[in-house]
């Protein structure tokens, strides 16, 4: 669904937004841990959805997970913890 938003004298319409699903692109959050397993396990024991397993990832290991607003969120592990 689309929404536009007029201009005040009238004159046509100065922008506007799209409502619906959630679409890719957003920013992703990522929360820095000393024990990326043990912080997977809590996630997953608190009834989190994991969308994304642990992977390497330059500089160390991360995994991403759904969160109960369906926001995606990323916990890191730097390779030096």
């Amino acid at each position: 669904t689309y929404s536009g938003i007029q201009s005040p004298d009238g004159d046509g319409e100065v922008g506007g937004l799209t409502v619906g699903e959630a679409r890719g692109g957003s920013p992703l959050v990522l929360v820095v841990s000393d024990d990326l397993v043990a912080s997977h396990d809590a996630v997953t024991a608190a009834g989190g959805e994991v969308v994304e397993s642990p992977f390497d990832y330059p500089g160390g290991r991360r995994f991403h997970f759904r969160d109960p607003s369906g926001n995606v969120l990323g916990v890191f592990q730097p390779s030096d913890s």
